[in-house]
């Protein structure tokens, strides 16, 4: 039974959650200003993570023989589903946003914006209620939308492509609360563990026809240390061993206490990004970012 008391060890997986996501949009920048394109980044990620969590789940068949691999037939439809808006469209998005705008707005609007809507998509699915300091926080969590939005035409780095960008980057968190949404009863079903390894499994084939078209593929052969390096610290750290801590951590704490931490994760965004990358942030993404801070806070808290 999960309980309320976090341990100093599940702080520290915790941390180090936070520390792999928020990382992983400025390695992303990263390794986008090498050359890569974003269609090449997530389906080269995403067919090395889709196997190493192929391995993952024998390894748990053959250490507990009693461990479920299989799906039932009836289920089997909503994993391609959950593959293509939390794998395939999510993250092509996010790196094509990313490539245009930057890693600091990415991560503000995915971690922040993501909460918020998935409480609207429950009212609507689940007919759950919102109480009047969640409608107020949702407010205040779309003026700060816009406002970092504003950046693209009034920050420092104003122009179209960045304003484009930043558009772009605002359909992730739909595309995540519609998955994380859409998973629900799944997942309350079966080993989220499992479920999380056939979407990166489906998530990384249904992003082969995409690379095909763009003919991705050859840049494999051209790819150099620094973004093979890249991609396997996105496939092995930010997916498997991401998803392994925590599934791990809110199996031991409450789902909304280890939630919280993740509040964290576009600052550890923003500091790597203005350190390593040379990101610029504004005033208008400072301030954006409080706001939409302050409305998941509202949205988050009883």
């Amino acid at each position: 039974m999960a309980t309320r008391v976090v341990s100093p060890f599940n702080v520290f997986l915790m941390l180090c959650l936070i520390t792999f996501w928020g990382s992983s949009f400025v390695v992303v920048k990263a390794t986008l200003r090498e050359g890569l394109t974003p269609v090449a980044i997530a389906t080269i990620r995403f067919l090395i993570a889709g196997g190493l969590f192929l391995i993952a789940l024998l390894l748990n068949k053959v250490r507990k023989p009693d461990y479920v691999l299989l799906i039932e037939r009836k289920d089997f439809p909503m994993l391609p589903f959950l593959a293509l808006t939390g794998v395939t469209f999510f993250f092509t998005t996010q790196y094509t946003g990313i490539q245009m705008a930057n890693a600091s707005i990415a991560s503000i609007l995915v971690c922040l914006l993501a909460p918020i809507l998935i409480s609207i998509f429950s009212v609507r699915i689940f007919r759950e209620h919102l109480s009047k300091r969640q409608i107020i926080g949702i407010g205040i969590a779309a003026v700060g939308t816009l406002t970092v939005i504003a950046e693209g035409t009034l920050g420092l780095q104003a122009n179209i492509a960045f304003f484009v960008g930043s558009l772009i980057l605002l359909s992730t968190p739909f595309l995540w609360a519609t998955y994380t949404v859409g998973g629900k009863k799944i997942m309350e079903k079966y080993s989220p563990f499992l479920v999380a390894g056939y979407v990166n499994i489906l998530g990384g084939l249904c992003l082969v026809p995409f690379a095909l078209v763009e003919n991705s593929f050859h840049e494999i052969f051209a790819m150099n240390l620094n973004e093979w390096a890249a991609i396997l610290y996105l496939a092995l750290f930010c997916s498997l061993l991401g998803y392994f801590i925590w599934f791990h951590v809110i199996n031991k704490v409450r789902a909304a206490v280890a939630s919280s931490f993740m509040f964290a994760e576009p600052l550890v965004t923003v500091l790597l990004a203005i350190t390593f990358i040379g990101e610029e942030i504004t005033f208008f993404v400072i301030a954006g970012g409080f706001l939409i801070f302050i409305g998941v806070y509202l949205v988050s808290t009883k």
